[in-house]
C-alpha cells in the first residue's frame, strides 16, 4: 500500500491549523482586558486574565442554569434524531410500501424551505400550547429532521443487505424486531456521525432559542448574548463565554471520536 506524500501531510497539517485558529484567537483575546484590541501591538502569546474573565461570565449571566438546559435539549433532540431518522430511513431503504418515492422527495424537499419562514406560525402554536419559555418549545420541533431521514436513507440502502432481511423474517422475525436485531445495529456508523452533528448544531443554534425562550430560562449561546451591552461590548469577555461554551464540544468529540471512527471503520469492513 502506497504511503501518502508529504504533501498530503502537509494540507491536512494545514486544514488542522486552519480550524483552530478561531478558538485559539478567541483564547488569546479571552486572556486578556477589554482594551486588547485597541492596542498598537497585537500580543500574540496569552494573557493571564483568562480565569478572572471567566469568573465573570458566570457571575453575570446563568451560566449554569443555561449549561444545563443545554445539555437537556442537545441530548434529548441527537436521541431522538437518531432514532426517529433511523426507524425512517430503514422504511425507505428496505420496505416496499406506495408512494415511498414522493414521500422521500417531499422530505427532501422541505429542507430547501428557510427555517425563518416558519417562525411566526410555529411561535404561535407554542403560544397556544403554554410552551413559550420552556425548553419543550425547542426540543419538540427538533426531534426528527428531513437531513437525518435522507442521511439514514442513503446509508441504509447500502449497509443492509436486502437478503439478511428476508431470512429474518423467513425465521419468524416481526417488522420490528427485524429492525432492532438487523437494521439498527448495521446502521450504528452513520447513527453516531448524525448525532454528533445533531448535538453539536443544537448545542450552537441560536435563533429558535432566543425567540421562544427568552432570558429567564435560556440555552447557553442566548445567555452568553446578555454579554453584549447596548453601547459597550467587551469582547474578552464575550468571547471567554464563548471559549466555555466550546469545551465541552472538544470534550464530546474525545471522548465520541474514537468510537466514531470505530464505527466507521467496523462498517467499511461489514461492507
Amino acid at each position: 500500500m502506497r504511503r501518502p506524500s508529504w504533501f498530503v501531510y502537509g494540507l491536512l497539517a494545514a486544514v488542522v491549523l486552519g480550524s483552530m485558529f478561531p478558538l485559539w484567537w478567541s483564547f488569546l483575546i479571552a486572556s486578556h482586558d477589554a482594551t486588547v484590541l485597541s492596542r498598537e501591538r497585537f500580543p500574540l502569546i496569552p494573557g493571564g486574565n483568562f480565569l478572572r474573565n471567566a469568573a465573570t461570565v458566570i457571575d453575570t449571566v446563568p451560566f449554569w442554569r443555561a449549561t444545563m438546559n443545554s445539555i437537556i435539549v442537545s441530548t434529548t433532540v441527537s436521541a431522538s434524531v437518531v432514532f426517529f431518522s433511523t426507524l425512517a430511513g430503514y422504511a425507505f431503504a428496505k420496505l416496499r410500501f406506495r408512494f415511498s418515492g414522493p414521500l422521500l422527495v417531499f422530505v427532501i424537499a422541505t429542507m430547501a424551505v428557510p427555517t425563518q419562514l416558519g417562525v411566526v406560525p410555529l411561535y404561535q402554536v407554542m403560544a397556544k400550547l403554554g410552551w413559550t419559555g420552556e425548553l419543550t418549545a425547542v426540543i419538540v420541533p427538533g426531534l426528527v429532521t428531513a437531513f437525518g431521514v435522507f442521511w439514514m436513507t442513503q446509508y441504509l440502502t447500502q449497509a443492509v443487505p436486502t437478503e439478511l432481511i428476508e431470512a429474518a423474517r423467513v425465521d419468524g422475525a416481526s417488522m420490528i424486531r427485524t429492525f432492532w436485531h438487523v437494521g439498527l445495529p448495521a446502521a450504528r456508523p452513520a447513527a453516531w456521525m448524525l448525532g454528533l452533528f445533531t448535538f453539536v448544531a443544537t448545542w450552537t443554534n441560536f435563533f429558535w432559542p432566543f425567540i421562544v425562550l427568552g432570558p429567564r430560562n435560556p440555552t447557553l449561546p442566548v445567555a452568553l448574548q446578555q454579554l453584549q451591552a447596548a453601547h459597550f461590548v467587551d469582547y474578552s469577555l464575550v468571547l471567554a463565554g464563548a471559549v466555555l461554551a466550546t469545551i465541552p464540544l472538544i470534550l464530546l468529540f474525545a471522548v465520541a471520536g474514537r468510537q466514531l471512527v470505530s464505527g466507521i471503520m467496523q462498517g467499511a469492513v461489514k461492507q
